[in-house]
């Protein structure tokens, strides 16, 4: 082989090692790395320390006669008031409570000017409607005859209270100033309950409040009403349970579909047992649940329901139990062995069961089944008090001497909602917070997983939501905070869950080069080989001519 050949032979091994390296391992690379699209990690580490501020514009309205004309004169004035509760090292509330006082306008004036007896009704004027989150507090003099004999505080069902001013007090501004904090709590929050909507962040409870725990705050709900008739031969029982449901229920819920999408459905099951032998009692002649028993009544029947199983939103199940003519009469005893008064009970994140006992039959009745008209009022009154523990609308401890305003058939007051409103979206921001970090976390720990632009657009719009429902919350902004809460939520779900994310559908590095290296070893070997013998050549020429110059 002459020399030309050689040298055409090493030109050719140089150009396809050059090719090989500078082309085609880049463009293998970019054509077989994982697309990931960029997502703002640090705003995301951002949000997992979470600083609430939660603001609630309070107006408070003095009637005439209410302050004295020294302190009169101090109006119209502004002040803040701030109340932290550290959590944890990563969680605190600051509740921030910005109180504007001033004077009756003539129209209110007319209205507190009324007599006990003559109906309160809604002190705020329908034009002064208050937003979502904010309260109009009224003062009215000690004389006046606008509350009944002994009441002291007045709470609407809107977003409206009145306060008496304390008899012979000589600063009453500071005298109203802690009625005025008392009721702004029951109206707006507590600590208690926003500590219960942080409770994933706290995961400790406190001992005996496992019977508040709500239902945890979801884009839908799903209710289902179920009669039990485990005896069908001897009682034919009919409820009218579409009339109830639009008498009682729809009133409530029409309130609630702001929180969140509810569907209602109904059922009767026939030789449905409750899976627990009640204990006879002998001297009452009647059957008895006792309360260690209850806990074993809810999974036999759960598997008849049905419902949950093909459920996208939680269920709440509310079960109307009619005992069979060999149980009847069956009544519930508490921890103390005492009857309870609505022969009903409820579990947490679950739903509530009541006993319907039938009226005991005549003695020379012998025709069955017995019709059985079920009492629909007293039956919706106990479902719907337990359907309000279930929300998370819990029994709010009031001032001595104070009077709440019925509601009526709204079936829950404005205040009631709003105090839902500050929980859920607290709630809500710190679930966003705990899924956008964990998601982060998984990510940037599989670096195999692809993440797509519309993953990362979903992510984005997650913390930009929760970013504004925080603002939100501090400029007392309750309403659109929670809708921008609804957003983060479903936007982080939807890339939380997206199936892209599975990594499972991907090659790990080392599947990837045991599938690549078959292809590239058989055109490697050769290039290599004639690197080598190009190198060995190279080293020889060069030890040839060194030896030849040291002869020389």
């Amino acid at each position: 082989m002459d020399a030309a050949e050689k040298a055409r032979g090493k030109y050719a091994a140089l150009s396809f090692a050059t090719i090989a390296v500078v082309v085609g391992l880049p463009l293998w690379w970019k054509t077989t790395e994982t697309n990931r699209a960029s997502l703002p990690y640090s705003e995301i580490a951002n949000l997992d320390t979470l600083l609430f501020q939660l603001t609630v514009p309070v107006s408070v309205v003095f009637a005439k006669g209410a302050l004295l004309g020294d302190q009169e004169r101090k109006l119209p004035f502004k002040e803040d008031q701030e109340a932290e509760t550290p959590l944890n090292p990563k969680t605190s509330v600051t509740a921030h409570y910005q109180i504007s006082y001033r004077r009756a306008t003539p129209q209110e004036e007319q209205v507190l000017s009324q007599v006990a007896g003559q109906g309160t009704g809604d002190v705020a004027l329908p034009a002064q409607e208050a937003p979502a989150g904010s309260l109009t507090i009224y003062v009215i003099p000690s004389s006046s005859l606008l509350l009944p004999q002994g009441t002291t505080v007045y709470i609407g069902k809107r977003r409206s209270a009145v306060i008496r001013a304390p008899r012979g007090a000589a600063d009453v501004l500071a005298a109203v100033g802690a009625q005025i904090q008392q009721v702004t709590r029951v109206m707006s929050f507590s600590a208690e309950s926003i500590t219960g909507a942080l409770s994933d962040r706290m995961p400790i409870l406190q001992p005996g409040t496992e019977w508040k725990r709500p239902f945890k705050s979801s884009l839908g709900y799903e209710i289902t009403f179920s009669l039990l008739n485990p005896d069908p031969k001897a009682h034919d029982v009919h409820w009218d349970i579409e009339g109830a449901i639009r008498r009682y229920v729809e009133p409530l819920l029409g309130k609630l579909r702001l929180v969140a999408e509810i569907s209602v459905d109904s059922q009767i099951l026939y030789y449905a047992a409750l899976g627990v032998v009640p204990r006879f009692d002998a001297p009452s002649s009647s059957y008895i649940l006792s309360a260690h028993s209850l806990p074993h009544v809810i999974n036999p029947v759960e598997a008849r329901l049905g419902s949950s199983a093909a459920s996208l939103y939680p269920v709440l199940n509310f079960l109307l139990y009619v005992p069979e003519r060999s149980h009847s009469p069956l009544y519930i005893q508490d921890k103390d062995g005492a009857a309870v008064p609505t022969n009903a009970f409820h579990s947490p994140r679950w739903g509530g069961i009541m006993v319907y006992n039938v009226e005991p039959e005549a003695a020379n009745e012998t025709s069955f089944p017995r019709r059985v008209d079920v009492d629909m009022a007293r039956v919706m009154e106990v479902f719907l008090a337990q359907l309000r523990l279930l929300f998370g609308i819990l029994p709010v401890p009031l001032p001595e001497g104070t009077l709440l305003e019925s509601f009526g058939n709204e079936g829950l007051s404005a205040w009631e909602l709003d105090r839902l409103l500050w929980t859920r979206t607290v709630e809500n921001v710190a679930t966003v917070a705990t899924t956008l970090t964990s998601l982060a976390q998984l990510l940037e720990k599989i670096s195999n997983i692809v993440i797509q632009d519309d993953v990362a657009s979903q992510v984005f719009r997650a913390v930009e939501s929760a970013q504004k429902a925080l603002q939100d919350l501090g400029m007392g902004h309750l309403e659109s905070a929670f809708q921008a809460s609804k957003e983060a939520i479903m936007s982080s779900e939807r890339a939380f869950f997206d199936p892209s994310l599975l990594h499972l559908l991907y090659f790990p590095d080392d599947q990837k080069f045991a599938i690549y290296i078959p292809l590239f070893l058989p055109m490697a070997v050769p290039i290599l080989l004639s690197l080598a013998k190009i190198l060995r050549e190279a080293r020889q020429n060069k030890k040839a001519e060194k030896e030849a110059t040291k002869t020389d």
